[in-house]
């Protein structure tokens, strides 16, 4: 048995782990706090109804913007220190915000926080292939990604109590607070694995016998190594899968409230219990079924590339729920279904972050991380607006709900045909200096 072979191997890999998923926790805790402190803010300085929406908008595209640029700075120069600086400018961000005078300090902060927070995900992707073997790789991420979902279930009710309780500056004020610890946490703490003193040489065997992610930037240089990625098939794959993936996620996130308040006529108060409910499923599936399950199956001798897909594929069928939403005016049957939906989303969303360590060559792992996330959120910028155009016109969120779900069978057919194998991708030649005449 898998669990006896790895019995006596230290387990200082797993502490990682944890790091970067409070990391993500804290990330996600910063970036709603604007929605929970926007009433206050808004009477406060006097702002329009498009001055706000702005100020909701300027963290996505500087966050999106940035995806496919900071993965290549990434591949460049590592997780540790791109993550160190991240972390500290997520403060530097929050602080920004605490003590704006207006709209447009605000504004500045916002954009501050999505070039600061972008390379959050492909810095925990990255260090995930670098200090996990294959057969632990579901777990390791899932950890990251449930405390995405997670947020909704903590954080909002966090920042909401210290808002009310204390006024608008202190929310972002604890953020502040909680982004400097972290930085402090992660600057102390983590290392690559052949940098990191306190990892016993016996748990770094096991994880490069385990198959971990080669440390160091690719030899054919970033540019070179992003224009050689996207001619594979098995990218492409990915990225267009995955963003149909953020399309139906980040609907839930931006509207899930409203759908609740609007559709079922439900109270402000009663509709984020409600709304608790689907995200704190979703944390378990993303926990017990896009992590434990997968590596439970592959340490048993399951063939790894077709446990990966199957999870994939059947957590994105199982989003196809949403259509079940479409039908019924019962809120708890809704919930039912928005909860089938975002617990299968969850269960694949872990094993496509997965996906960059397992199928990149050498140093490409954080440039295929960026270019997935880069398409994934551009979804998620797209998503919200989509659904208020249809909502508007039609008065009922059915045909938002719809589209949704023809979006995630086109994510299907990608994952199911073009991504292929669950293989790395060869290394491209590395640039060699043209040799010129003596």
């Amino acid at each position: 048995m898998a669990s006896t072979r790895n019995q006596g191997i230290p387990r200082r890999r797993w502490g990682i782990g944890a790091l970067l998923g409070v990391g993500v926790l804290i990330n996600y805790i910063d970036r709603i706090g604007l929605s929970v402190a926007a009433p206050q803010i808004k009477d406060v300085f006097h702002l329009s109804a498009v001055e706000l929406g702005l100020l909701f908008s300027a963290f996505a595209w500087s966050y999106s913007l940035l995806q496919i640029p900071v993965g290549m700075v990434l591949d460049r120069f590592g997780p540790t220190r791109v993550g160190r600086w991240g972390a500290f400018l997520w403060g530097i961000a929050s602080v920004i915000t605490a003590f704006s005078s207006g709209f447009a300090g605000i504004f500045v902060a916002r954009i501050l926080l999505g070039v600061a927070e972008a390379p959050a995900f492909p810095v925990s992707s990255k260090a995930t292939g670098y200090w996990f073997p294959r057969n632990e790789r579901g777990l390791a991420t899932a950890i990251f990604d449930a405390a995405a979902k997670f947020s909704n279930v903590i954080g909002v009710p966090l920042v909401a109590v210290t808002v009310v309780t204390f006024g608008w500056r202190s929310g972002f004020a604890l953020t502040a607070t909680l982004s400097f610890l972290y930085f402090i946490a992660f600057y102390v703490l983590y290392r690559d694995p052949s940098a990191d003193k306190n990892l016993a040489k016996a748990e770094y065997d096991y994880i490069q016998r385990g198959g971990a992610a080669p440390e160091g930037p690719a030899d054919a240089g970033a540019l070179n190594m992003l224009g050689y990625l996207l001619t594979k098939a098995k990218v492409w794959g990915l990225t267009l899968g995955f963003a149909a993936y953020g399309y139906t996620f980040y609907l839930f996130l931006t509207w899930l409230p409203g759908y609740l308040v609007e559709s079922m006529h439900m109270s402000i108060l009663k509709s984020a219990g409600f709304a608790a409910i689907p995200w704190a499923f979703a944390t378990l599936t993303d926990l017990f079924v896009g992590g434990w399950l997968i590596d439970h199956l592959i340490s048993r001798g399951k063939n790894e590339s077709k446990v990966r897909k199957a999870v994939l594929i059947v957590g994105m069928t199982f989003g196809l729920a949403v259509f079940g939403a479409t039908q019924t005016t019962d809120p708890a049957w809704a919930i039912f279904w928005i909860s089938i939906a975002l617990g299968g989303l969850a269960s694949a969303a872990p094993v496509g972050w997965s996906l960059p360590s397992l199928i990149a060559p050498k140093g490409g792992a954080g440039t295929i991380g960026g270019i997935m996330n880069f398409a994934n959120n551009l979804m998620g910028a797209a998503a919200p607006i989509v659904t208020g155009m249809i909502v508007g016109a039609t008065a009922s969120f059915t045909n938002a709900f719809f589209v949704a779900g023809v979006i995630l069978i086109v994510g299907i057919i990608c994952f199911v045909f073009v991504l292929g194998k669950i293989e790395p991708i060869p290394d491209p030649e590395p640039v060699r200096a043209p040799v010129t005449a003596a």
